[in-house]
């Protein structure tokens, strides 16, 4: 008689399932195995009807029910869970309408000019010889501008244009000389007459230079050094755009405000404290030296303070008891630059200021994983056990990737965790779990570029670039060039696309190709290259990478298109063979926990 057995395996993104069979001659032979996303948080209650669907998936490939299954075995879930928040440290507030500076598509002319604003119905009450930069709203047609202009254009000094619609090339195409013409700035009843303003635009492919230089804005403005120092938060805004405007108000204010960071207290043997305005290295640094970590808290008050208090809130849904026991036990401290809305500007402009990015490993006393078993116990009619720890069951998994042998490490690259474990000849293991995994990476993807759209993140992170240069060409992001036989979508021209293995997405955002690419890859090397490191030393004999000969990739982000070889370049200098796991030589890196299971419960039976 033969026993179908199944291991189950709930991740923090994806819930995966392994089936085989043991005959009554005692040999195994896996059956099939499926996977879908994970229902609610891991190691909770929630998981169930998403391991009822992946069963029920598997099954069904080889034309079976779930009933038909002797015994479920779900990976012991480590109480752990990868949580991450970000924090502006620095922001800009700018009062009394003092600048404008943002990146329409469509401006026109180029060149700087300094003039007084004057509003476009106004333009019979300017006085010969005086500069004057115009502001049309969106009450006039392009064609009304321009006439208007025109006709002023022999009396008047007009060095430049400020529109609210998106018609700069439209109303440049009328004009009887060449000026700057700025468009798209929304609230442009904010500009005050009378009021001196400097205006530039860049060559196309090129971006402002003076106004993104507090020196030049001194220069075209006429500003003191006092005055100079002030309007710096505005010359950093306003780096990387295309067209821009400052405006000298009398009593304009600009200030950068330096938010309290706050310290991060760590409880270990020796507990110390570390500042996070000391960077993420610095920080990171100090904790590789800590002995055993009990808990890390943020001083009150603070931004770090918010910021654990908010990650320690989002584990409530993990252990609702009274008296649960929540530790953060490991943390992953990233710099980075996160886009700020600048309090007080026109058009809905950013500053890029000083950020971190922290993914936290949050430990409860208990998760629910028996409450889990006996309530898919109870609604498959099939014997459920909890059965070995992940990184256990993920080094058996491992083992059956073609190639490998003991002495063996992996490295289990999930979505909240990065879990490495080392398996001696003997079969013993050692492993450690380390804050921080895809999901962080895809916060820094969304938060450098300003996205606002966690999913087009996770796209980004998952597929290469290309940007579609004609209806039959494409340039790919390492700069070959692709030719198709059919034409592209014409919603695609002059955009940047996702290749995926579904067709092109469109990037709605109009963000370099280059940028996008710079980020990815920069997100990618300070999550799990940072990590893979940490992790692997943690585990390795004599905490020496020297000591570690093969490296099994395995876990969701193990299939990246990008990080495997990332990581086998790092790997380069301390000889170690690297690579994707292939479990079983058919499943590629995942379903290494789930497998597993299945083979521990034959080394159980023996």
């Amino acid at each position: 008689m033969s026993d179908i057995i199944a291991g189950v395996d709930i991740g923090n993104s994806t819930t995966e399932v392994c089936v085989g069979e043991f005959g009554s001659d005692g040999k195994l032979n896996f059956l099939t195995s499926a996977s879908c996303r994970t229902t609610g948080t891991k190691g909770t209650l929630p998981n169930v009807h998403g391991v009822k669907t992946a069963l029920k998936k598997a099954m069904s490939r080889i034309g079976k029910d779930t009933n038909e299954i002797s015994l479920i075995r779900l990976n012991e879930a480590a109480p752990v869970i990868g949580d991450t928040a970000m924090e502006t440290l620095t922001e800009t507030i700018i009062t009394d309408s003092s600048m404008i500076g943002h990146n329409p598509s469509t401006p026109a002319g180029v060149g700087q000019a300094v003039g007084e604003i004057i509003s476009i119905e106004h333009l019979e009450r300017g006085v010969s010889g005086t500069p004057y930069i115009v502001a049309a709203s969106d009450v006039y047609a392009y064609e009304q501008v321009a006439a208007r202009v025109n006709a002023q254009s022999d009396r008047l000094n007009i060095v430049g244009i400020i529109l609210q619609a998106d018609e700069a090339v439209l109303v440049e195409n009328r004009l009887k000389k060449q000026i700057p013409i700025i468009d798209e700035v929304a609230r442009i009843d904010k500009l005050p007459d009378g009021v001196l303003a400097a205006v530039e635009v860049a060559f196309p492919g090129q971006t402002v230079r003076m106004l993104s230089n507090p020196y030049g804005i001194a220069t075209l403005l006429k500003l003191n050094a006092e005055e100079t120092r002030v309007i710096t938060p505005i010359a950093k805004s306003l780096i990387g755009k295309r067209s821009a405007v400052v405006l000298k108000t009398p009593g304009g204010n600009v200030r950068e405000n330096v938010l309290p960071a706050g310290e991060i207290y760590v409880q270990a043997d020796h507990p110390f404290s570390i500042n996070l305005d000391e960077g993420a290295e610095k920080i990171m640094q100090k904790l590789s030296e800590a002995d055993t970590i009990t808990d890390i808290t943020g001083q009150p008050d603070t931004n770090v303070g918010h910021m654990f208090s908010r990650i320690r809130h989002g584990m409530n849904e993990v252990d609702q008891s009274q008296d649960a026991d929540i530790r953060i036990t490991d943390i992953l401290a990233v710099d980075t630059l996160a886009p700020v809305q600048i309090s007080g500007a026109l058009a809905g402009e950013t500053c890029l200021e000083k950020a971190v990015g922290i993914a936290a490993m949050v430990k409860t006393q208990k998760l629910p994983m028996q409450e889990i078993a006996e309530r898919l116990q109870r609604e498959l009619g099939t014997k459920v056990e909890v059965a070995g720890v992940e990184a256990v069951m993920a080094s058996l998994g491992a083992i059956t990737t073609p190639g490998t042998k003991l002495p063996l490490a992996i490295l289990d690259m999930g979505g909240g965790s990065t879990d490495a474990a080392v398996i001696s000849e003997d079969g013993q293991v050692v492993m450690t779990h380390q804050a921080g995994a895809g999901e962080l990476v895809s916060m820094l993807i969304e938060t450098e570029l300003g996205l606002g759209d966690r999913h087009m993140a996770e796209q980004i992170k998952k597929y290469p670039l290309a940007k579609v240069e004609s209806l039959f060409h494409m340039r790919m992001e390492n700069g070959q060039m692709t030719f198709v036989n059919d034409s592209i979508d014409p919603r695609f021209y002059g955009r940047v696309v996702l290749l995926t293995e579904n067709g092109l997405i469109r990037m709605e955002q109009d963000i370099p190709m280059e940028k996008i690419l710079q980020v990815r890859r920069e997100a990618k090397r300070k999550v799990f290259v940072t990590n893979a490191f940490r992790a692997l030393r943690k585990v390795a004999p004599g905490h020496d990478l020297k000591n570690i000969s093969n490296v099994v990739l395995v876990g969701g982000s193990a299939q990246d298109f990008e990080i495997p070889e990332m990581l086998m370049e790092e790997f380069a200098d301390y000889r170690i063979v690297c690579g994707r796991g292939n479990i079983r030589g058919i499943e590629g890196p995942r379903n290494a926990v789930a497998t597993g299971l299945v083979l521990s419960y034959l080394g159980e039976k023996q």
